[in-house]
């Protein structure tokens, strides 16, 4: 629990996901969970599409709520034409997404934000050098050079929050395929002047028969099963 300068939150109480990636399970695990803390302002720190199937599931989820969400990597990839450069498996992953998301989800992607600062933080997908294919490694020299209090960001997959000299650095980790070894659904809460990270379990098993029945083998969600850093079948 990390507690911020009174006048550097909202009032009501605020909710920060990430990197859902198609995993519909997990979403709808967070998103009960946040239904049962009364917290009805949620901000996405991008990454909706990517990795699992569910992907016209979590887009209309996130619409029908009036989730306010910046525009990932992923997202990116799939609202537009583009490619990772550094994964194979993720390429294999949008390709097949590209086959089954509706045209009004993809424009939803094509035209997310890329920034998002509103008075009390400022939200990026990677980082604010690079808001959407960043890997922000947070320090005090980096949050110097930024205006604002309180920053938050995905891209990581590894739930932390940080404080630098009176900024505060929140990456709230992954909805749909956590990387820090544990792995239940992330979030983080803002509340009262308290900023917190918070793990909900989900039925993994699911999303694993979702897989298969697309045609993707263990690789591509075996690390689901224990957090892991990257894509890789489980022990």
């Amino acid at each position: 629990m990390h507690s911020l300068d009174a006048q550097s939150h909202p009032s009501e109480p605020v909710a920060f996901i990430s990197d859902v990636h198609g995993n519909y399970a997990a979403l709808s695990a967070v998103l009960a969970e946040l239904d049962a803390r009364s917290i009805n302002r949620i901000f996405c720190a991008g990454d909706v599409a990517g990795y699992y199937p569910k992907v016209n599931e979590c887009c209309d989820e996130l619409r029908e709520r009036g989730v306010t969400t910046v525009m990932g990597n992923h997202d990116w990839y799939l609202g537009g034409s583009g490619a990772c450069q550094r994964s194979k498996s993720a390429n294999a992953c949008i390709d097949y997404q590209r086959t089954v998301i509706s045209d009004s989800n993809r424009l939803w992607l094509r035209a997310l934000p890329i920034t998002i600062d509103e008075p009390a933080f400022r939200l990026v997908h990677g980082g604010w050098e690079d808001p959407i294919d960043e890997y922000l490694e947070p320090n005090a020299e980096y949050f110097d050079q930024l205006s604002g209090k309180l920053f938050i960001s995905g891209h990581t997959h590894v739930a932390r929050i940080s404080n630098f000299a009176g900024k505060t650095y929140c990456n709230p980790g992954s909805v749909g395929q956590p990387r820090d070894g544990d792995p239940r659904a992330s979030f983080a809460q803002l509340r009262d002047g308290q900023l917190s990270l918070h793990r909900v379990e989900y039925d993994i098993d699911a999303v694993a028969g979702q897989m298969e029945a697309a045609g993707f083998d263990e690789h591509f969600f075996g690390g689901l099963y224990t957090g892991a850093r990257q894509l890789q079948r489980r022990q």
